[in-house]
């Protein structure tokens, strides 16, 4: 059985590169952390600056597609939708709050780091 094999999540074939691809970037994660509650599209687009509505429609779209949240429409004049965090998007709370924590106690850090290397003369 390949899933015996330890080296088989390296594997091109390996099922679950396309979910990390999926959950790992960076809309993905950051409309997970808007969804702590349920929201409209517009609501979502406000609060993450930088995003298009395009993009933000197809990472909404892998999303659901992926179970991580749902989309409601909502009986109002006008139709309206709300997306929400399902149980399985919700247990990826947990482990999203220890990569976000991370990533802001060594965000200057990092700044710094990348700096500094920008600066180094070219190797050669």
């Amino acid at each position: 059985m390949e899933s015996d094999d330890p080296d088989w999540v390296f594997r091109a074939d390996c099922p679950s590169r396309p979910i990390l691809d999926q959950i790992a970037d960076k809309w993905s994660l950051m409309i997970m952390a808007v969804l702590a509650e349920p929201r409209r599209f517009n609501e979502i687009k406000r609060r993450l600056e930088g995003v298009t509505q395009r993009v933000l429609t197809q990472n909404l779209r892998r999303l659901e597609r992926n179970g991580m949240i749902e989309r409601r429409v909502l009986p109002t004049s006008p139709v309206g939708v709300e997306y929400s965090m399902t149980p399985l998007g919700e247990s990826l709370r947990e482990p999203f709050s220890h990569l976000y924590d991370w990533t802001v106690t060594h965000a200057d850090e990092i700044t710094a780091r990348q700096q500094a290397y920008d600066a180094r003369p070219p190797a050669g």
